[in-house]
């Protein structure tokens, strides 16, 4: 019995279909699940750096202290990376660089000593003004803050801050978040190489 012999055209068109359709499944994993990001700035120095290249993804839940991707809701067409510190109802408040969410003080190990002095005492001397009075996250209540107005984080909403306080534009500045305005939540630093890490 002789083997029928195949079309090499069929093969082609076969393999154009799969050529297709993984194209067309990366197109979709990038519109909905994941997302790959470029940190422009160093808000969140020093857990993430100016050019670190990350993955995010979308449909993940938003935790406390999770580090994410925003749409900018002051700058169009910007997008910000920053860290969800309150949940929808809580209250937050900073003193004397101590954070409390619902009055309990908060752990802030992403907070690096060594990288916040030399940062205060260039931020101090900036501005001419003695750095032993300098907080490096300066005391604020969400209650008293010009842009939040509300004792606590809405329902929907979350506030963000950056990690490097003294110079982050955050929710103390822009006010909350909406979830429709968080776009993905960081799983992975990829780049560069020497600094890959898992969040």
């Amino acid at each position: 019995m002789k083997k029928k012999r195949s079309n090499p055209w069929v093969f082609v068109l076969e393999l154009l279909f799969v050529i297709g359709v993984a194209i067309g499944a990366a197109a979709l994993l990038r519109q909905y699940v994941i997302s790959k990001d470029v940190v422009v700035g160093v808000s969140m120095a020093p857990t993430l750096n100016n050019d670190d290249r990350l993955f995010s993804l979308r449909t993940v839940g938003i935790k406390r202290n999770a580090i994410v991707v925003v749409n900018a809701p002051d700058r169009p067409n910007q997008r910000y990376v920053k860290r969800v510190i309150g949940l929808p109802g809580d209250t937050v408040e900073s003193k004397n660089d101590v954070l409390y969410i619902n009055g309990k003080r908060q752990a802030q190990p992403y907070l690096k000593p060594k990288f916040m002095q030399p940062e205060i005492k260039t931020w101090a001397a900036q501005r001419n003004v003695n750095a032993s009075v300098v907080h490096f996250t300066g005391d604020f209540n969400i209650a008293t803050l010009p842009s939040t107005h509300s004792k606590t984080v809405p329902a929907g909403h979350y506030f963000v801050l950056g990690d490097n306080r003294l110079v982050s534009h955050d929710s103390r500045d822009f006010g909350f978040l909406s979830r429709s305005q968080i776009e993905s939540v960081i799983i992975w630093r990829y780049a560069p190489i020497d600094q890959m890490q898992w969040y």
